[in-house]
This record gives C-alpha cells, structure tokens and sequence, in this order.
C-alpha cells in the first residue's frame, strides 16, 4: 500500500467549536475538549480554526490556524469545516451487508402475506439464475396477523427455490424448494430458527470470492462516506482467510478487526495470534479481532433467553434458547483469554446476560457483551466491576421497540438501557450489527441520544444517553479532538454535531419530542465531507 503524502489541514473547527489558544497540542494523550487550551468548556463556541498536520499516517501536530508550520507539504483549506477522529463500527458483518445490500427488501412486510407477495412481484420481474435462489432480507414476524408457512411461499414460487432471512438473522422462511436447495428435507412449517438456521446461513451466503469482495469494497466504500474509518468485522465465516486475500488484493477502506467463532479458533491459536495483534502485509488496517460466541437468541424470534416466559408460550423454549451454556461457555473462554484473545459474548435476554457477566467474572476474559438488550438491574453495576465493555446498537430499539412492548411487556424499562448503564459507568461502544441495521454510525448516535425514530414520541427517554457520549462511545476510544500522536483518521463534516442546541435535552426526560425528532433526523442526514484513512483520503467531496 503507497504511503501517504504528508498533508496540512488548514482551517479546521473541533466539535462544539473548541478551539486551542496556547501553541501546538503534542502527546499521544492529547488535550481534553474542556480543557482551558481549548478555550473553555466544551461545546461553547469561540470562534477559531485549528490547523493539522499529518504526516507517515499520524496526526503530527494541532495547533491554532497559522501556528503548525510546514512549508513542504500540500495544504488543504477545510474551509471552517468539523474535523474529529473517524467513526467506527464496533459490531458488523460485512460480507452479509454486502449482500443485503443488492437483495429483496422486506423490511416494509407487515405480514406473512404482503412478504410473499413481494416475492410475487421479484418473480415476475425476473427470476433468478438457474441453480440459484431468489434470497430476501429483513421480515420481523414477532407482530404480524398471520403464520408464515412453506405452502404461502409454494404459491407464488413454485419451483424457484425462495429462502427469506429474517432481520436479525436467527430465522429464515423458506419454500419447499428453497428447503431442497439448503439441503433440508420435510419440514412442518418451513420456518428454521436459531441451530436449525444458522448453521444453514452460509449455503444463501455463498458467492464467488471475486464477487463478495468487490461487493464488500463497495459497502466499505460507502461506510467511508459516512465517515467509517474502522469496524469490528464479526462475520460467521473464517474471518482472517477472506481478510487477507481482501488486502492482499489492494483493500484500504477501513481498518479491520477480524472476529474468530469457535471453528476457527484452534487456526488462530496455532498461530500465536492475539487480539489487537496486526496482520502483516496489510499497511497496518488489518487486526486480530475478538474471540465470538452466541449464547442466546434474539427478540424477534421469541429465542433471547430470559427470566421469565414470554407471553403464550410454554414448555422447554418459553423462557427462550440458551445455545451455549455455562458448561460450554466459561472452558471457551478461558481457553481464548488464555491465548490473548478478548471476547465477545452475544447476550440478548437479561438471564443470558447475567450467565455471561458470570462467565467473565469465572474467566477473568476481557471483553463486551454484545447487544445486552434486556438486563437484570443487579446486573448493570457488574459491567463497570469486572470491566466488561456493554457493546450495543441503539438503532435495534427504533426497530424493536413494538416487539419488545408484546413479548417483553412489563420489562421495557430495562431494555437497550444505554443510560442506566452510563449512570452505572459502564464503558460504551456503539455499533450496528449491520445487516440487522445500517452500517451508518449516525444512525446508532441519533436512537441513543433521542430514543425517537419516524416522528414518533421517544420511547423510554430515560435510557437516552448524552450526544457526546455517544460520539465518544463511536470513535474507538480517540475522544473528539485529533491528537498528536495518533493515527491520522480523521472525518472531515459539513455541520458540527455539537453545535449549540444539538443535544437537545438528550439525558433528561422532559426534551419536546419535535426538538428530539428534529434534533435525531439533523445527525441521521449529518453530511461527511471527507475521510481520512492513515492520512489517505477515502471519501472527499471537496
């Protein structure tokens, strides 16, 4: 990968308009927005630019405009643009958003019958190519009228093989042929959720790697325009392999931490690999990620394992399906902590989120709970105790809120409770466990900070949290103010996300929701001017 050129920013403004009045700011710890450097506290307005100079894929200086001094490099005037440390994605799967990205939409479905009946219309307008099945994503069935059924898909499909992966991707409904083409015989229902699906996924997923590559190229392309610099790459695949041929091939879009499930792990293991670890010959982006293991289920298909039953169901499922149990999960752990590895622990109903917490404390692993949807108040403070990181996606509230009203009634207050755990110091990351949501950071930020979505009022607007923590809980640990010292991946925006009013009441219960619809629909539209990769720009505009 070429080196960068040395650049000098130039006329640059930081996030809620701080500005440095005393030389050049050095030192990898940088200097805090409230610092008296920065004029004064944070989010006031002073008025002053900055400049920056990047230089060998670091930030080498800031300081204020015309103070950081370096006559042989190209300057580039941002004209009294934001600039902050670039957007990460701490939970995805790439290559199944690639895929997402180019299939059937029946995210709109409001039931069984309008579902199959997009399919009808995909149909006609052209089936797919001969020994291939027409495959759709997003139908959430937790709320509709009617039962989907094989027989409702045999109607309109016939012999075209019809597999529809539900949006949180533990379901999927197939046709009668499309259970031939995964390989499934008879089924009752046609419905496969959790071990009878997953398993399966990877046979709709499969596409030339010539293919799938160009295709994850161009969704890392678009997250660079939103102003992702990095995702945490969870995809159920063997992760590292496709990672490597992908940068050896020329990718550079993002920095990549490449997750590992257990069928893998014993190869990264062999090799010595630790998480945070670089990949060679990969200009630095490519990382060891963490080690991933789902314990649970999910809202949607009534399968997240929880304290108590969900409403009309009985027998051994009604609490939801605990898939990897204590037994198998803390030996999992231990042995990938023992190798260096932090993990990753999907834990979506509030027991399986406390038989995760146990398994950390158990293991002494350091690591998240991914998604921590639903959780016991015992165990908010335990996250902070044992120094477990709580990875959510804020967007998966805006999608779940009318499910989890049915199928987790009496319990909402304590579901995606994202200021609860901030009041009770846990650490955040936000993500969008894209496909299950956009891979679009804004998106994550605006359901955080407003609990709000299509002009509805805010759902629980005691769990929102603050706009600068949730900025801070999207930039990898880097804060909002470019520092000297660290990697030079930076977004450049057209409007300052902490411009006074922008908050709007976020933190507090008595916000007007037309200020926090108004204020959650300005960051979903927030315009990315540019983005900088080790000091490589991967999206400009200007």
């Amino acid at each position: 990968m070429t080196p960068a050129e040395p650049l000098l920013l130039t006329n640059a403004r930081l996030v809620g308009g701080c500005v440095p009045n005393v030389g050049i700011v050095g030192g990898s710890g940088g200097v805090a927005p409230t610092s008296p450097t920065f004029g004064g506290a944070a989010g006031g307005s002073v008025g002053g630019t900055v400049d920056v100079l990047v230089r060998d894929g670091v930030v080498a200086a800031v300081g204020a405009a015309g103070r950081v001094g370096d006559g042989g490099v190209e300057r580039v005037d941002l004209g009294g643009r934001t600039l902050m440390p670039g957007l990460w994605d701490a939970h995805v799967h790439l290559t199944q958003w690639a895929l997402v990205r180019r299939r059937l939409d029946l995210s709109g479905a409001r039931s069984a019958a309008e579902a199959a009946a997009l399919v009808r219309d995909r149909l006609a307008a052209g089936p797919p190519e001969p020994g291939t099945a027409l495959v759709a994503y997003g139908f959430r069935d937790g709320l509709w009228p009617d039962v989907p059924t094989a027989d409702l898909l045999d109607a309109v499909a016939g012999e075209v093989p019809v597999v529809l992966v539900s949006g949180d991707l533990h379901c999927a409904w197939l046709s009668t042929a499309g259970l031939r083409f995964v390989g499934v015989g008879a089924h009752p229902t046609g419905v496969l959720r959790e071990a009878e699906w997953l398993p399966l996924a990877a046979a709709v997923d499969r596409a030339p790697d010539h293919l799938a590559d160009a295709w994850v190229a161009d969704a890392a392309a678009a997250a660079a325009a939103r102003g992702v610099v990095g995702v945490v790459d969870l995809e159920i695949t063997d992760n590292l392999t496709a990672w490597r041929r992908r940068f050896a091939g020329g990718f550079g879009a993002l920095r990549v931490r490449a997750g590992v499930w257990t069928p893998w792990l014993d190869d990264v293991l062999a090799e010595g690999l630790r998480s945070s670890d670089v990949l060679p010959g990969t200009g630095g982006l490519l990382e060891q990620g963490p080690f991933k293991v789902v314990t649970d289920g999910s809202l949607n298909t009534r399968t997240a394992y929880c304290h108590d039953a969900y409403p009309g169901l009985t027998g051994p499922e009604a609490h939801g399906i605990l898939s990897v149990p204590p037994a198998e999960l803390v030996p999992l752990m231990a042995r990938a902590h023992a190798g260096g590895l932090r993990c990753a622990i999907h834990a979506i109903g509030d027991h399986a989120n406390t038989l995760a917490l146990d398994a950390f404390a158990a293991t002494g692993a350091v690591g998240s709970v991914e998604h921590a949807q639903l959780l016991d108040p015992a165990d908010l403070a335990r996250f902070a105790e044992l120094g477990v990181v709580a990875s959510v996606q804020p967007e998966h509230a805006m999608d779940d809120r009318d499910i989890a009203d049915r199928h987790w009634s009496g319990r909402t207050g304590r579901a995606f409770a994202f200021g609860a755990l901030d009041d009770a110091g846990a650490v955040l990351t936000l993500g969008s466990d894209a496909p299950v949501a956009p891979l679009d950071p804004w998106f994550a930020v605006a359901a955080a900070v407003s609990r709000s979505r299509d002009g509805r009022a805010p759902w629980h607007p005691e769990q929102r949290i603050g706009l600068r923590t949730a900025l801070e809980a999207s930039t990898d640990g880097r804060g909002l103010v470019p520092t000297a010292g660290a990697p030079a991946d930076l977004v450049v925006l057209d409007a300052d996300p902490l411009a006074p009013g922008a908050d709007a009441g976020s933190g507090s219960g008595d916000a007007d929701a037309a200020d926090l619809d108004a204020a959650a629909t300005a960051l979903r539209d927030l315009p990315v001017a540019a983005t900088l990769l080790s000091g490589r720009w991967t999206h400009r505009t200007f």
